[in-house]
């Protein structure tokens, strides 16, 4: 470095002055480039190509809340990767489940032991669950225009809800199929009449419009209910937890509480009687059952399946919130769980992001 145009501030007989002020002005030009690749979060290598930075994961997080152990499962995850810009893999969330997929599959390989597999798996959907809450709150509401042929939804009309599927839509308006109540007969409602349509996005978004039943039509792919809408979807009170719509099998149990003279004071017993349904939905909080039998609301039950793959057994407790009509002659049970071992919540998660799936 030609340090004499800084000595020209220095007297002659004095040269380490100007050494030092070089040294200094050195030092705050290597310090300025590392702030600005620490700004930009990005670390280059010799060739230039982009690599992770755990920087610009950290700011990308920080309205997260996440706790140290679930950063660092995070960045482990985001290494595993290869993720250059975590601001935008966190803003795709079918991008984001390919790569928390990818580290469940490496802990279910590696993991010494099932109770690390376990521990490992709890920390991991704890932190992808953070992450869905965090985007759950800023999600935006699609047009009702958005509804596709075939897409479930829910009709509520008159605090009644009743499971359809969308036939078609057209400017302003939806034609779902007819309800029916429990003998097989199309529900008549009167025309004029106000109501509710809800559905879920592909992300298990739900969303809802008000509706005015027009009557019955006739369509190509036969009869129809006929609504027209408002146009513009409502974002639904976010749930806590993700939720998936599901045919898994089950089975289900009444749960007697008694009360005895023990420590505890109350003893579970469950019934014998084995009842067979369907779970149509299921989320960590809570499940819809479609059975051919309904229960008292307030109910306790216990409630048993296998995940997507049919390799693991999964047992809850659960209470009965409400019940609707789901067909000709089943029932949707609405349950909220009260009781969920680790074990069976990881297994719940699976099924719900779909990470036993092939």
């Amino acid at each position: 470095m030609n340090l004499y145009p800084l000595q020209q501030y220095f007297k002659e007989d004095d040269p380490l002055a100007g050494i030092i002020l070089g040294i200094g002005f050195g030092a705050a030009l290597i310090v300025l480039v590392i702030l600005n690749l620490v700004r930009r979060g990005v670390r280059r290598d010799g060739s230039g190509s982009k690599r992770f930075s755990s920087f610009a994961l950290r700011r990308a997080v920080r309205s997260f809340g996440l706790k140290r152990d679930q950063f660092k499962l995070l960045e482990h995850v985001f290494r595993l990767n290869g993720v250059t810009d975590p601001f935008h893999a966190l803003s795709l969330p079918a991008v984001l489940d390919k790569y928390f997929k990818k580290a469940y599959q490496q802990i279910e390989r590696n993991a010494s032991s099932e109770e690390e597999a376990q521990n490992r798996l709890a920390l991991l959907f704890s932190v992808r669950n953070i992450i869905d809450i965090s985007q759950n709150t800023s999600a935006q509401a699609p047009s009702a225009k958005q509804l596709t042929a075939n897409q479930s939804a829910v009709l509520t009309v008159n605090q009644e809800s009743y499971q359809v599927k969308i036939i078609l839509t057209k400017e302003g308006t939806v034609f779902v199929d007819c309800p029916k109540n429990s003998l097989g007969t199309q529900i008549r409602f009167p025309k004029g009449s106000r109501g509710a349509l809800t559905f879920f996005t592909k992300t298990n978004k739900g969303f809802s419009f008000d509706c005015n039943i027009l009557g019955m039509t006739d369509t190509t792919f036969g009869p129809a209910l006929q609504l027209s809408h408002s146009g513009r979807a409502k974002a639904m009170t976010q749930r806590r937890f993700r939720r998936r719509q599901s045919e898994l099998s089950c089975a289900y149990y009444l749960v007697r509480v008694e009360n005895t003279h023990g420590k505890k004071g109350i003893k579970m017993v469950v019934d014998s009687n084995r009842r067979a349904g369907t779970l149509v939905d299921i989320s960590v909080g809570g499940c819809a059952i479609r059975s051919g039998s309904s229960v008292p609301v307030g109910s306790r039950l216990k409630i048993e399946f296998e995940d997507t793959r049919g390799t693991r057994p999964v047992a809850v407790l659960g209470q009965v919130l409400r019940m609707n009509r789901g067909g000709v002659t089943s029932t949707i049970i609405h349950v909220k769980f009260l009781k969920v071992p680790r074990k069976a919540m990881n297994a719940i998660n699976t099924v719900v992001f779909a990470y036993s799936d092939e």
